[in-house]
């Protein structure tokens, strides 16, 4: 097999565990509906996939342009358009980062009430 070959099986690898530990992540979301987690999942496989395609096209047109002004001249906006595309899936993640720390807390709120209402607090 090619090194690209062996990259790309490496990389399919990486990113099917990181949406597994992304899954068990959400799993221990008790208080959160089961559509948001799917959605989010979604939202984060599509993220992973969509930066890790653009990389996969920069790489490509930096092979081919390196040490080529004219080449660099002509792909360069193609180029800044990955690079682009790669900054928003990963404003995606932070984002996904975000609301998912907005329902942990939430759990954490609901699970101490829940607590307080048992004790007749």
């Amino acid at each position: 097999m090619s090194k690209t070959v062996d990259k790309a099986i490496k990389k399919a690898k990486t990113a099917k565990t990181k949406i597994e530990q992304f899954s068990d992540l959400l799993d221990n979301l008790t208080n959160t509906e089961d559509k948001k987690k799917l959605l989010w999942k979604e939202a984060y496989e599509n993220a992973l996939y969509d930066r890790e395609n653009a990389n996969i096209l920069l790489t490509d047109l930096l092979l081919q342009v390196k040490g080529s002004v004219p080449l660099h001249t002509s792909l360069g906006s193609i180029m800044s358009k990955y690079l682009e595309r790669m900054s928003k899936s990963n404003d995606q993640i932070l984002r996904l980062a975000e609301l998912i720390a907005k329902e942990t807390e939430k759990d954490q709120i609901s699970s101490d009430d829940i607590f307080n209402q048992i004790q007749g607090d």
